[in-house]
């Protein structure tokens, strides 16, 4: 802060035009999201048996990823077939809003970039960008976002930096 010729306080980062703070959790897609382990379906958590896993399949309730995204994975070593994989996302089709191969960090990684995808980076053409550091639980900014956000900065930005306009970390600088 710094005072004017009245003696007034003047916040010189508000006034400064170049100074643009972007704040990743904005992105952030609400939608509910939920994991699927195929563990569950495996013989002894191992063990595919295409038999017993169609019958499981068929007597799961999918019902419960109504509107949901949802992550599939196998937390085991389990060697699972691609057809696996494809006949869960048969089943989910008609409840979830999306399927994705993977855990949750996986998936909101991939929301998160679906959304920056949109983000005309070129609008921050000589700016000084701060990308903001804290995020809410609710609202969780994968570290991975960071980068991806960095990538798509730097071809346009003077300078980015990480954290809050009173206690940054400079990031990056054009030459």
């Amino acid at each position: 802060m710094a005072t004017d010729t009245k003696g007034e306080i003047v916040n010189k980062v508000k006034q400064s035009e170049k100074l643009v703070t972007i704040d990743l959790q904005q992105y952030f897609d609400s939608t509910p999201r939920a994991e699927l382990d195929l563990k569950q379906f495996l013989f002894k958590g191992m063990i595919l048996k295409e038999e017993d896993f169609r019958d499981q399949l068929n007597e799961f309730d999918w019902s419960q990823f109504e509107d949901q995204y949802v992550g599939v994975f196998c937390s085991t070593d389990a060697i699972i077939s691609k057809w696996a994989y494809m006949l869960v996302g048969q089943h989910l089709a008609p409840y979830a809003k999306e399927v994705f191969q993977g855990q949750a960090d996986e998936m909101l990684y991939e929301l998160y970039r679906r959304n920056l995808e949109e983000v005309d980076w070129s609008s921050y053409e000589d700016k000084f960008v701060i990308l903001k550091g804290c995020s809410s639980k609710e609202k969780p900014v994968p570290e991975s976002i960071y980068l991806h956000a960095t990538q798509q900065l730097i071809p346009y930005v003077k300078k980015l930096m990480y954290g809050e306009a009173c206690s940054n970390v400079p990031v990056y600088r054009a030459q």
